[in-house]
């Protein structure tokens, strides 16, 4: 009976940690944490349906020569916009920390998301999944990040179906075992007529609008981060809390930043 028992514990212990295996992780991210540090409301037009910015899933699979990334959300994907990629207002950045080594990448984010990293989570690469052409990511890239654009890769195609928003990479622009790497995935929503030097990222202001998240500030010290990855990466409830601790921020009297929003990497096995 002893080891009956003590075979069930390890099963289910085993069940709640991120799968992992050679090439190949899977996180699990909380339904409904899809407002940011808590406050966060989607946008008043029809076209920003619930659930559709919160993150469920995220997995990378290295496959031959590609490196194949699929992240899930809580709502059926639509192209309301007619983008031709099966989605069209969701926008993904998967920050990848390729070597865990601290104070080696990079530890400010990229415009319009108001996020910095923490040294020990520094980035290295940075996948974005968009319904914009990749002609069109690339140049605002260029135009809006040039000091990093040599560690940001935009697949040559994105697509999304049912739940799920998948794009693949060459293993020639991100080599290496992704089962060893730290993640960080960012949920944003598509802006085809960004702000100022933002990379194509919606606005998170103090209250919705027909095409604004509310629930933060007018200024620019609020993270503008629907949904994340956070704790383990195993679902539980408690990463609820761990996302909006993550999200913390603080603004100056001028809007802007007083205490920025610090980001962690995620670790298959919980590392």
């Amino acid at each position: 009976m002893k080891k009956h028992l003590a075979s069930l514990t390890l099963a289910a212990s085993l069940l709640s940690v991120p799968a992992l295996a050679e090439n190949k992780v899977t996180f699990k991210d909380p339904a409904g944490d899809d407002n940011g540090p808590g406050t966060y409301k989607y946008p008043t037009d029809t076209v920003y349906k619930k659930g559709s910015f919160d993150l469920t899933e995220f997995t990378v699979q290295k496959a031959g020569n590609k490196i194949d990334f699929t992240v899930g959300l809580g709502a059926n994907l639509e192209d309301p916009w007619r983008m031709g990629k099966g989605f069209a207002t969701q926008m993904v950045f998967v920050f990848i920390d390729t070597d865990g080594k601290e104070g080696s990448g990079h530890t400010e984010s990229v415009p319009g998301l108001n996020v910095q990293f923490a040294p020990a989570g520094a980035w290295d690469k940075l996948v974005i999944l968009s319904p914009q052409e990749p002609a069109r990511v690339k140049k605002e890239v260029e135009t809006k990040a040039a000091s990093v654009k040599g560690d940001i890769i935009v697949p040559a195609r994105t697509k999304g179906a049912g739940r799920k928003i998948t794009g693949s990479v060459d293993v020639s622009e991100l080599a290496g075992d992704p089962s060893q790497w730290g993640y960080q995935v960012i949920v944003q929503s598509n802006e085809g007529f960004p702000a100022g030097g933002d990379l194509l990222t919606r606005k998170v202001n103090e209250y919705e609008g027909q095409h604004r998240f509310g629930g933060g500030n007018d200024g620019e010290c609020d993270p503008h981060v629907i949904d994340l990855l956070a704790g383990s990466g195993k679902g539980e409830e408690s990463e609820k809390k761990a996302q909006a601790d993550m999200l913390k921020y603080e603004c100056a009297e001028d809007g802007s930043a007083k205490t920025k929003a610090t980001l962690t990497m995620v670790r298959p096995g919980g590392k």
